[in-house]
């Protein structure tokens, strides 16, 4: 009778455990702070700014070139380094919103490629291709309520497993069985200088399986790449939240907010 009662209370825990579990990675992350933040800066500041002024401030730059609602603008993160955000000024909450995959669709990630340079400025040295990483992070692991992309350098060891592996890193999606920053990843090539019409949100969407209709818990992560036979392209990593593992989809773990990457520059 006494092995029995133990069993159920065994059970019973198990049971509030996983069901506690289940309720905190059911909701985005809420921290301390306003989740409307960084909309409020470049939708409140930064574009009035540069409208009447032609001044990105507070931000370090606005393109709405093409109007508001085709424009980003790349704010430095709050904390300390060389991190930067590229955040639409449209309104989008995040990766799971329909918009992004609309036929003509702003491919952010082109976007956020193309204002790299700002993170190398702030950085610790000079980079190559290969030591930036871009991410989003999926709706149960951000504290902001407007999507944004992480732009910053990549963890060494990441690059350095990513390089090894290259053989396995295929034109279609495929799972590196090797953790990044401990998390398994499904992995995709692209060639190009530049990704163009290549828009990885939409690639998740319609070439991996399951993406298209779980969006929100998908995180995603581009990483500049020269490929062993000198070919530049970006290599797309993919990962879904799991309650079960703990696993929020937080692609930003494979940035390195202290850029080790970075070769230093000469001194004079």
């Amino acid at each position: 009778m006494k092995t029995r009662s133990t069993r159920l209370l065994l059970l019973l825990l198990l049971l509030c455990t996983t069901t506690l579990l289940t309720i905190q990675l059911s909701k985005p992350v809420r921290k301390a702070g306003n989740p409307n933040a960084i909309w409020n800066i470049v939708h409140n500041q930064c574009v009035p700014s540069m409208e009447k002024n032609n001044d990105p401030k507070p931000c370090a730059a606005v393109n709405i070139t093409n109007g508001v609602d085709k424009g980003f603008a790349l704010l430095k993160d709050i904390k300390p380094g060389q991190q930067f955000l590229l955040i639409p000024t449209r309104q989008i909450a995040g990766i799971e919103s329909d918009s992004l995959l609309e036929p003509d669709a702003v491919n952010y990630f082109d976007a956020a490629w193309s204002v790299r340079s700002f993170v190398e400025q702030n950085a610790p040295g000079t980079l190559t291709r290969s030591d930036y990483a871009m991410a989003i992070n999926s709706m149960f692991s951000r504290s902001q309520n407007q999507l944004h992309i992480h732009v910053d350098c990549i963890r060494q060891d990441v690059r350095d497993a990513l390089r090894q592996n290259e053989s396995a890193i295929k034109f279609d999606w495929a799972p590196l069985n090797v953790p990044l920053a401990g998390r398994t990843y499904m992995v995709m090539r692209v060639n190009g200088s530049e990704l163009g019409s290549n828009n990885p949100v939409k690639l998740m969407a319609n070439s991996l399986t399951g993406a298209s209709t779980n969006m929100g818990a998908h995180t995603l992560i581009v990483v500049g790449a020269t490929f062993s036979d000198g070919t530049e392209g970006f290599i797309l990593l993919a990962d879904q939240a799991n309650r079960f593992i703990g696993n929020r989809g937080h692609g930003e773990d494979v940035e390195d907010h202290s850029c080790a990457v970075a070769t230093p520059r000469p001194t004079h």
